[in-house]
């Protein structure tokens, strides 16, 4: 395995050789070797000369330099982004953190428990220094309201020391360019749902005489970050995953009007193919005696995982939709099978079809919801890797020509329809406003009562099918 340190340099010229040589000589688990991806952000006094003279006698050093002086955050996203190893650690150049504590922060890793580590300062740790009482309540303080918007536990949210799978980080887009960083990925690690430990650490802290940058201006900035991304469900970079899974997540009354509309149509034993992150696996498995949620994605699969880690009555399995053999080990299974936002993103959706067909038993139930109305086929889609949109008909025809009897068709969302279609068609836009989301999450009590009421379709069409 491989141990990527991620270390942000700025005008460090009488300390980093020290800590550099500290990094390089710390004790590593067996069988893991180092990366430094060390980032200079546009130091002046004499610390980049260091650094290049150490990059060219150390291999295992990989030095990038800014142009312009951006920030700590700044620094660490440049890193994350070239990091190759299994598991990131952060890792500042002041000597405040000591790098002989890497084993121990590795440990819940490596034992599978955790997604992310955060070295405590507040901890019991082996040795710390006592440093000034105000600096140290701003830090607690500031811990204090970032536990209560993260809805995380953690005793050092301003902590140097976090380690992450290498996978999970660099899926995390970081927006901070200064010390907002720990805040912002503090929150997004809760947001994730990510398993989180601590570990006591020790410190050396350093004072501003000795060379400390941050300030009393940074924690407020600190407050506004923890705040911004309160409101905002930032948690994937923009290429990253299927469609609107993560904004969805963002729209629990539309999620609870969907699970309404789906929940009378199942059985006790479930197969939810393109579960994602469980967004209706969480509200559809109460009182089922077998759901299986099947992904493709790996870190959908991780997420998956994660939530349902103590639900007995959910399993999740990686499944390929589009992969026949996949299917094979669940023929004839189950009562009912869910497709919810999967076919429409699918090359054949017909042999996605037959495929599921095989795992119901006889007279089971085939639920699939998909994008309504191939005139809506959009830019919108097409950003979101749509490759169709169905109309009924076509569905009927797919559905009864795979062996199923279509007991019933349901337009949903009819007011989204004329949403799409300006967004889409009109202004050509490639992706949906987080705030006309939340909007229209707030106010689906009404759509909900009148949706029936509208003269025209729904965006999304729901099938409900039995297996002759």
């Amino acid at each position: 395995m491989l141990l990527s340190i991620l270390i942000p340099v700025y005008n460090e010229r009488t300390v980093v050789e020290r800590s550099l040589a500290l990094v390089l000589a710390a004790k590593l688990p067996e069988n893991m070797d180092r990366e430094l991806v060390i980032v200079d952000d546009c130091s002046t006094d004499g610390t980049s000369e260091i650094l290049k003279r150490l990059a060219e006698s150390e291999p295992s050093i990989r030095l990038i330099r800014h142009p312009v002086n951006q920030g700590k955050g700044a620094a660490v996203r440049t890193a994350i982004e070239n990091a190759t190893g299994d598991f990131c650690l952060v890792q500042d150049a002041d000597m405040e953190y000591d790098p002989s504590e890497y084993v121990k922060l590795l440990r819940p890793l490596l034992d599978g428990h955790a997604d992310a580590v955060f070295g405590s300062r507040y901890l019991a740790g082996e040795q710390s220094r006592v440093l000034p009482f105000w600096h140290s309540m701003i830090n607690k303080y500031l811990t204090l309201v970032s536990n209560m918007f993260s809805n995380l536990n953690v005793t050092d949210m301003e902590t140097c020391y976090k380690v992450f799978r290498t996978d999970l980080l660099k899926s995390i887009p970081i927006r901070s360019n200064r010390f907002g960083f720990e805040p912002e990925i503090t929150m997004k690690t809760s947001k994730r749902k990510l398993r989180v430990y601590e570990v006591p650490i020790s410190y050396h802290g350093r004072t501003y005489e000795e060379g400390k940058k941050i300030g009393w201006k940074d924690g407020l900035k600190a407050l506004g970050v923890i705040l911004y991304f309160w409101v905002v469900d930032d948690l994937y970079v923009a290429p990253y995953g299927r469609g609107l899974l993560n904004s969805l997540t963002g729209t629990p009354q539309y999620l609870s009007w969907l699970t309404r509309v789906l929940r009378p149509h199942l059985g006790d034993t479930v197969l939810e193919i393109g579960a994602g992150l469980g967004n209706l696996t969480g509200r559809l498995m109460a009182r089922k005696l077998n759901y299986v949620a099947a992904e493709s994605d790996p870190l959908y699969l991780h997420a998956l995982r994660n939530r349902f880690l103590r639900t007995p009555s959910v399993s999740v399995c990686r499944l390929d939709p589009e992969n026949p053999d996949d299917y094979v080990q669940w023929r004839g299974q189950f009562d009912t099978a869910l497709c919810v936002n999967v076919l429409e993103s699918t090359e054949n959706p017909k042999a996605v079809v037959a495929s599921l067909r095989d795992c119901l038993k006889p007279g089971g139930n085939l639920i699939v919801l998909v994008p309504q109305g191939p005139g809506l086929y959009s830019s919108l889609d097409q950003a979101m890797g749509h490759k169709h949109r169905f109309s009924s008909q076509q569905m009927q025809e797919m559905l009864t020509g795979a062996g199923f009897k279509v007991e019933r068709m349901i337009q949903l969302n009819k007011i989204g329809a004329m949403a799409w279609w300006v967004s889409g068609k009109l202004f050509r836009r490639k992706r949906i406003s987080k705030l006309a989301l939340k909007l229209f999450d707030k106010t689906v009590w009404f759509w909900r009562r009148v949706d029936g009421l509208m003269p025209w379709r729904g965006l999304s069409l729901i099938a409900i099918a039995k297996r002759d």
